[in-house]
């Protein structure tokens, strides 16, 4: 007797998990923004967000969700109201089917969220934790891991993706993000970096520090603080200290080389083609113009 064997049709087949969270931000937390080559959901499950894709604005409420495709700027910012639980899952997914959540925000019903639990139920068990580390982006398998974990994260992922796309959920559009919420949570960003500068002026800060502390991508962040500006970061960092140093020279509790020090300034030659580059003065005439002006 001859048998046929009939490969079946995968519709949706990730292939990768590559980040499994589940954050509970404070109410002014931001992330300013990322772009990958992998798909991305972030759900809201208690409070509100908001996020954006590209240049789209949206306000996400408990219940919503959004799908940032592959290579797609995103964003994140809590409202300053409430404080969101959020899940985020990264995962890679090649199938065409995939085409369905371009662009859409979803509301989920009760079974769509039991099968997005189970997704995190299974990523607990299969995983290390923490989950709630936006900078820890790398998955640690237990030793102790419950048999099938990983797959059933597989299966209740691809079940989850084809249930919204058969039932035929409608995007809600979220709701749109205005103008203005976009430019004030910006001009955040911007605020919350030129304070982290001033609060470590006496140290010596790299954009990858700033980056990791924000965390934002350093694309991202030179764009919008260019554009906030008018200045680059690191120009923007330097020129803090040389005012610094000018409070400093003003007070005469202090000598060049020992201001130098304090900035974290290589020697006190740095410092000085530094000051003059900014002020157009040595550090001895700048003291001696202040000390003629007291």
């Amino acid at each position: 007797m001859d048998f046929t064997k009939t490969k079946l049709k995968l519709e949706i087949e990730v292939s990768h998990l590559i980040t499994l969270h589940y954050f509970e931000f404070a109410k002014d937390y931001i992330f300013a923004g990322e772009q990958h080559d992998f798909w991305e959901l972030v759900y809201v499950d208690a409070g509100e967000i908001e996020v954006t894709a590209d240049h789209n604005g949206y306000v996400l409420k408990q219940g919503d969700i959004i799908f940032h495709q592959p290579n797609e700027h995103h964003s994140l910012w809590a409202n300053n109201r409430i404080a969101p639980n959020v899940i985020v899952i990264t995962f890679e997914c090649r199938s065409p089917a995939m085409r369905f959540f371009e662009n859409k925000t979803f509301h989920l019903g009760n079974g769509d969220r039991n099968l997005l639990a189970s997704v995190l139920k299974y990523g607990f068990q299969a995983f290390e934790p923490p989950f709630d580390d936006p900078r820890y982006n790398r998955l640690v398998r237990r030793t102790d891991v419950a048999f099938g974990a990983e797959q059933y994260i597989r299966l209740y992922l691809e079940l989850f993706l084809m249930s919204i796309i058969s039932q035929g959920y409608a995007d809600t559009g979220g709701n749109r993000l205005s103008t203005a919420a976009k430019e004030r949570s910006e001009n955040d960003v911007t605020g919350k970096l030129i304070a982290y500068m001033d609060e470590h002026i006496t140290g010596d800060l790299t954009l990858e520090q700033m980056c990791e502390h924000l965390y934002i991508s350093k694309s991202f962040l030179v764009r919008l603080f260019k554009q906030k500006t008018g200045q680059s970061v690191m120009k923007y960092y330097k020129n803090l200290k040389i005012e610094k140093a000018k409070n400093l020279i003003r007070e005469c509790r202090h000598n060049f080389t020992e201001i130098a020090e304090m900035l974290k300034y290589a020697s006190i030659h740095s410092f000085s083609r530094q000051f003059k580059h900014v002020t157009g003065q040595t550090p001895s005439e700048y003291s001696r113009s202040v000390q003629a002006r007291i």
